[in-house]
């Protein structure tokens, strides 16, 4: 289990990479495993102070089911998501984008800092799941959590702009989508 705990670890590091400014050590010299349980732990609260730099950390990224944080002695400590509510975070863009598939919320960048764009997200049935106004972080995204196990369209528009995706919240989904651009 703690070799399986091990290697996802260094997978989700190695994909976050892709999407941020960190140096990925291929090795873990030491780490930490804990579970930390929904009790103790306001996770969308945690998951926001990370967005928005009010918690740091060496590295924290998050998968379809967990968030992973990777304190700066490289101890790692692992939050489970809500069973119910799903999370991702888009990076609408004009110019640049990069490859990401897992959300780093300490290094994923997005091109447009700090916008205001309309949101509008409905499910496979037509039900309206969101329609307001959004602003990115400074991070360049905007975070939002859906339903789990759902088909959603999700259309993002800035003035005459627009941008339309599908995505899904299933078990194994991306949680990083950086290839809605505005045309």
């Amino acid at each position: 289990m703690k070799g399986k705990m091990m290697a996802m670890l260094l997978l989700t590091t190695a994909l976050s990479v892709g999407c941020s400014n960190e140096n990925a050590d291929n090795t873990v010299q030491k780490t930490q495993e804990t579970q930390e349980t929904q009790e103790s732990v306001d996770i969308k609260e945690l998951v926001n102070d990370y967005t928005v730099r009010n918690e740091v950390a060496a590295s924290a990224s998050i998968t379809s089911s967990e968030l992973i944080v990777t304190d700066d002695d490289e101890n790692v400590t692992t939050y489970d998501l809500p069973e119910d509510e799903f999370f991702v975070s888009i990076a609408p863009f004009v110019n640049t984008t990069h490859p990401c598939d897992i959300h780093s919320l300490t290094g994923c960048q997005g091109e447009l800092v700090e916008e205001d764009f309309n949101v509008h997200i409905e499910d496979s049935e037509g039900n309206i799941i969101l329609d307001e106004v959004k602003t990115t972080e400074a991070n360049g995204f905007i975070d939002l959590w859906l339903p789990r196990d759902g088909t959603f369209t999700v259309t993002i528009t800035q003035g005459t702009k627009e941008t339309v995706s599908e995505i899904t919240t299933f078990e194994g989904d991306n949680t990083c989508i950086t290839t809605m651009r505005l045309e």
